[in-house]
């Protein structure tokens, strides 16, 4: 018999649909309040209760998909708060569903998903504990052989209304706590569900595990994966329309022990200041960096583990000397965020399309500045290198554990230390550490614990007192709310270049940098300072750097 061709197609090579999810932009929701108010219906600016007995009337799954929430009973009638007081739909479904006649009300965006959050709390879990109870008596064998579930049962379970809202409110709960990642991992008994917010990974409640193949089959659809293939990793992507703005979600999956687990990146462009400012950069190293970024030619090298916004800081890079006189061309794996008026090329190793490949291509493309998302081997430095060389811009990342090590990685590489030393212009390095929960920040004296893990100078610096978040609603009670980055900034001098094309070693290195170089540990303590970020917070993103260089 043959084989069904959808089974064998390329993931990659497939589009991903964009999924609506309840859009509502600024501008259409100040025109709406101008015609519900023309229509005397009444418009809430401030926030609102709503009465239990109400909220019980209409299902959490029901709420969120019409943007509905019923505050009060009132003449017989149901009332409802609404984004859209207009949709005259939404109101006649909850008619029908409540039994009672409705009467509209509406009220600001963010008040209303304060509302909503607040009667229907986590609707995902709400969802997936009413789902709970239809695992049957062969709930435990189901979850031990998977292997068992046919695709069309798969196909079938992933498309139940009720499984479709549960994987649509994941995600639409995920954005609203400013997720950058969602992990659905199975285990031997249980589907973990966990969101990574301000870079730490926060367990949610999860569902039951015999919803596992249903739910992971209905992300990899939504993703334009195989979901017959459930054996080799996969890579995919969904777009959403959420709140009248477009998300992408970066999808991978990979087979353990007890299924597959995904990974979502979430790439929510409105959420994405990128500016020096908004990344925490300090105005003396947002003017070394731009010297760096104006040069004529060159390379720039930003380096890092894997996590730490070297991406993102390339993107701000880019926006800040993007002008429509130079061409800039990029190539990435994967392009991340689109940037208007720059060429961007993502990698495609299927297609023989890898970074060095591509790179000889952009150079016959007549660019001023090219970015390089990763200079990961050999071939890739060379070509970059002598891209450089001959007259363009190269901006790329490392992973190094500093900005001086990237000398030694480069020559590891397989680089000349002497055509090294003629084209780097500048090195950076960075970490990102939790931020201070603006809303509930406060000034405190320096604890025991905190004297202890600071030297006796930046002791003195901070003066015996640091900042720390109480606490609060904005902050989900964690102190910490979004993220900033330390730096350490490298431009190449004189000196310093003599020392890369003799090969000294990196302790000879690092006593010809500049007199005014600082650590991305003295830059975390100016943060401290100024009230950024804590003393925890500091440590934990630089200790590795401060452990390679005792």
């Amino acid at each position: 018999m043959d084989r069904d061709p959808e089974l064998d197609r390329d993931p990659s090579d497939a589009e991903p649909a964009t999924i609506e999810v309840a859009p509502v932009g600024a501008s259409e929701g100040a025109s709406r309040r101008d015609r519900a108010k023309a229509l005397g219906l009444a418009w809430h600016e401030d926030p609102l209760d709503a009465a239990p007995e109400a909220v019980e009337l209409v299902d959490p799954d029901v709420a969120v998909r019409l943007r509905v929430v019923p505050v009060r009973i009132e003449d017989g009638r149901i009332v409802l708060a609404m984004v859209d007081p207009l949709d005259i739909d939404a109101a006649d479904e909850v008619g029908v569903l409540t039994g009672m006649p409705v009467a509209r009300e509406g009220m600001e965006q963010s008040l209303f998903a304060d509302l909503l959050r607040a009667n229907y709390g986590t609707t995902a879990s709400k969802i997936a504990d009413a789902l709970a109870g239809d695992g049957g008596e062969d709930e435990k064998d189901q979850e031990h052989n998977l292997d068992s579930i046919e695709t069309g049962d798969i196909h079938r379970m992933a498309e139940e209304p009720t499984l479709v809202n549960l994987v649509n409110l994941l995600l639409i709960e995920a954005i609203q706590s400013r997720t950058s990642d969602v992990h659905v991992e199975p285990f031997e008994d249980e589907l973990k569900v966990r969101y990574r917010i301000d870079g730490m990974l926060h367990e949610q409640p999860p569902p039951p595990k015999h919803l596992q193949a249903a739910l992971i089959g209905r992300i990899k659809i939504m993703s334009a994966m195989n979901i017959a293939e459930r054996y080799v990793p996969q890579d995919g992507k969904i777009s959403l329309r959420y709140e009248g703005r477009k998300i992408d979600i970066r999808v991978s999956t990979v087979p353990t022990l007890y299924g597959e687990s995904v990974v979502m990146r979430i790439l929510d462009k409105s959420q994405l200041r990128l500016d020096f400012d908004a990344l925490g950069m300090r105005e003396h190293l947002q003017d070394r960096m731009d010297g760096l970024l104006h040069k004529p030619h060159g390379m720039v090298l930003v380096t890092g583990p894997t996590g730490s916004g070297k991406t993102t800081t390339l993107y701000a890079s880019l926006k800040r000397i993007f002008d429509p006189s130079r061409k800039i061309i990029t190539i990435e794996d994967p392009v991340e965020y689109e940037l208007p008026g720059i060429n961007q090329i993502p990698v495609n190793p299927k297609r023989g399309l890898t970074f060095a490949t591509g790179l000889r291509s952009i150079l016959r493309q007549d660019p001023d500045i090219v970015l390089v998302g990763e200079v990961r081997d050999g071939e890739t430095a060379d070509i970059a290198i002598r891209s450089a060389l001959t007259g363009h811009l190269i901006l790329s990342t490392l992973h190094t554990n500093d900005a001086i090590s990237s000398i030694g990685r480069l020559t590891d590489m397989g680089v000349e230390p002497y055509l090294a030393a003629s084209v780097l212009e500048g090195l950076m390095a960075q970490r990102l550490g939790r931020r201070i929960c603006e809303f509930c920040r406060e000034q405190v004296d320096m604890t025991d614990d905190d004297i202890a893990r600071v030297t006796d100078a930046e002791m003195a610096y901070l003066e015996g007192r640091v900042w720390h978040g109480r606490g609060c609603e904005k902050c989900n009670n964690t102190g910490y709310r979004g993220r900033v980055a330390f730096y350490e900034i490298i431009a190449l001098h004189g000196p310093m270049r003599r020392a890369i094309s003799r090969e000294v070693e990196l302790a000879q290195l690092r006593a010809s940098l500049p007199d005014d170089f600082a650590t991305m540990r003295q830059d975390g303590i100016e943060r401290i300072k100024d009230g950024t970020s804590t003393i925890g917070e500091v440590l934990r993103a630089t200790q590795d750097v401060e452990e390679g260089l005792s």
